[in-house]
């Protein structure tokens, strides 16, 4: 079944036991606009507890705020009960609500395209807020007073530029002069992580340059990241300029860190922690900033073979030189990653050994020669390894001979 069948499955049960029940909110947007879309949320005036009893799966998410997760035929529902809220105390949560009408739920929701509600059963929309309309001229607009909307939950402010530069709209004069007023109110009501989650969605949907450059006119990018508080929209345009050459999968990380170009690894980790990332992200930066640093090394001739072929034994080598080379013109960067690729087919045998961890010369190989396990093994079989890569050899044999001459051998 799909996840609109299900979902429809839920209300038309709810109808079945005397209540009223809608699709609300982003499915509504999206399906006026004929973007597919199976992240359906369902509004009821039914309470967390009637649903508990009415559906056999449920999870309840957040009963005090009257929301509960359905789960049918593998979907998983968030159902909320129409509330009204009584203000809000932290910049992101009611201090308390009351159950209410769709009319006032529909008017306690973000932004009017967000604010609609639709009765898949009958096929009619509920339109409160004129969100139908403000699609139309397409237009993002907070629903009543935008810096009441903004105070109650100040992540709409970046929600408010990432509908905007996904849809291509306009944010409403009075609803863009709120952001602007309130920017810096941001932190401390909004974790950082709810930050992230915003630019990860705004990824998925293009339009990244431009998101980043609307929260900078609207000071929310410098109360992000206030070291760039002195910089004008040019600079900040001419660091993010690369992105248009980016290639599509390139990680968000490696996105925001074209806001500080020529960065050391310190502070790109530093970004990395802001955010709370995972270590994988941070191993993904330390080879980036790896693969930046030798392709746009003046000396890049001089570096040894065996780094090279360290960097090439990575799977995202082609999407790290992509990305470190964004800023020349095509032809150049075309011709650089062309002669890398020669110098991998070239190193394919090095290469190979590095990703299978299969070294040419082993601890075995050592032991024979009196080498007892330690650092000394462990420096010698590094040593072994850049003497093969470096000279091309590939007999353990002539590598030890070699290995034997060097400063390392006790």
């Amino acid at each position: 079944m799909s996840c609109y069948d299900s979902a429809c499955h839920i209300v038309r049960t709810l109808n079945q036991h005397g209540f009223i029940a809608y699709f609300a909110g982003g499915w509504v947007r999206d399906f006026l606009m004929k973007h597919p879309s199976d992240d359906i949320d369902i509004a009821t005036n039914a309470s967390p507890e009637d649903i508990q009893k009415i559906f056999t799966k449920t999870i309840p998410i957040g009963i005090q705020f009257g929301i509960v997760i359905v789960v049918y035929k593998d979907h998983h529902f968030e159902i909320a009960t129409f509330r009204k809220d009584h203000g809000y105390e932290d910049g992101r949560r009611p201090i308390g609500i009351e159950r209410s009408t769709p009319e006032e739920d529909a008017k306690r929701r973000d932004f009017t395209i967000n604010g609609m509600f639709y009765d898949p059963i009958t096929d009619k929309l509920l339109d409160f807020v004129g969100g139908k309309e403000d699609l139309g001229k397409k237009i993002i607009r907070a629903i009543g007073n935008p810096h009441e909307r903004f105070l109650e939950d100040r992540l709409r402010m970046i929600r408010a530029v990432r509908y905007a530069c996904r849809f291509h709209f306009v944010i409403e004069e009075a609803t863009k002069q709120a952001i602007y007023n309130h920017a810096n109110a941001l932190f401390p009501a909004v974790a950082i992580e709810r930050v992230w989650q915003e630019f990860y969605k705004m990824r998925r949907f293009g339009s990244f340059k431009l998101f980043m450059l609307q929260l900078y006119e609207l000071k929310l990018l410098q109360t992000i990241f206030p070291e760039l508080a002195t910089l004008s929209m040019q600079e900040i345009l001419s660091r993010l300029q690369p992105l248009d050459h980016f290639p599509k999968e390139a990680p968000l990380i490696g996105k925001i860190l074209e806001l500080f170009p020529g960065s050391t690894l310190e502070k790109q980790l530093q970004v990395c922690e802001k955010f709370k990332l995972s270590n994988q992200d941070k191993e993904f930066v330390k080879y980036y900033y790896s693969v930046h640093s030798a392709l746009q090394s003046s000396d890049a001739h001089l570096i040894e073979p065996h780094v090279w072929a360290h960097l090439y034994a990575n799977s995202s080598f082609s999407l790290c030189s992509a990305m470190s080379l964004a800023r020349l013109p095509k032809e150049a960067a075309e011709s650089i990653i062309a002669f890398h690729a020669r110098a991998q087919e070239k190193l394919s045998w090095a290469v190979e050994r590095i990703r299978n961890k299969t070294p040419l010369v082993t601890s075995q190989h050592l032991l024979k020669e009196g080498i007892s396990p330690g650092i000394i093994m462990g420096a010698l079989l590094k040593e072994a390894e850049k003497i093969s890569i470096n000279h091309a050899l590939q007999d353990p044999s002539a590598v030890l001979a070699k290995l034997k001459t060097s400063s390392l051998w006790p």
